[in-house]
């Protein structure tokens, strides 16, 4: 089986790339790059996103083609995704992060700054927090609901259809921190730095 790790020079992704390959132990073919070939020949695709929803989306969209690709890949192929932090957020409508921005539209709402209460709230919300599973979502196979996930974020993925989330977190309010539709699957927390639990994860999108 071969998995791609979307490379959009969107940060850092060194600990996404380590924590799948030492979970796929050569036993899945773990490859990065931004080739459309082999985005496309991929069985499974990661999207990981660090910074801004503005810088991701324009950093992704610098690379002729592969937004049909990805689409293709996901919308019609059906092939699984999972996307991690600012990934997960790609997949809205639009992101309100430093201007309005378009994203990938695969799961319908919006990105929009955590309320936090007049200050009461730090932001960005760093740290390990529970996560509430709502839903039977396949990723969180032999993980319990009261987990703690480790996050690093200021803003939340409002998606309109409330069916979509699996998890959810306690912080100013209640924050959508995982959904998963059909064959698309994201993570608000980073699974790379959640300890054995997030290798878990990693573990059972690869089972897909």
């Amino acid at each position: 089986m071969n998995v791609t790790i979307v490379d959009y020079k969107s940060g850092n992704i060194s600990s996404v790339i380590n924590s799948f390959k030492e979970v796929a132990k050569n036993k899945v073919n773990i490859e990065v790059t931004s080739d459309l070939n082999k985005i496309k020949s991929s069985d499974k695709i990661v999207l990981p996103g660090q910074g801004s929803f503005k810088n991701c989306i324009e950093a992704l969209k610098k690379i002729n083609g592969i937004t049909d690709t990805l689409n293709e890949f996901v919308i019609n192929k059906k092939k699984p995704v999972l996307g991690i932090c600012v990934g997960l957020q790609m997949f809205a409508d639009i992101g309100y992060e430093e201007t309005k921005t378009e994203g990938l539209g695969w799961i319908s709402g919006n990105v929009s700054k955590i309320d936090n209460q007049n200050g009461k709230y730090k932001l960005p919300h760093i740290g390990w927090n529970q996560i509430e599973i709502v839903k039977n979502s396949k990723i969180f196979k032999d993980i319990e609901s009261k987990s703690h996930m480790y996050f690093v974020h200021s803003y939340e993925f409002i998606p309109k259809d409330k069916d979509v989330i699996s998890a959810t977190i306690e912080y100013s309010s209640k924050i959508v921190c995982s959904v998963e539709k059909g064959n698309i699957y994201g993570t608000q927390f980073h699974p790379e730095k959640s300890d054995k639990l997030g290798l878990k994860i990693i573990e059972n999108f690869l089972k897909l």
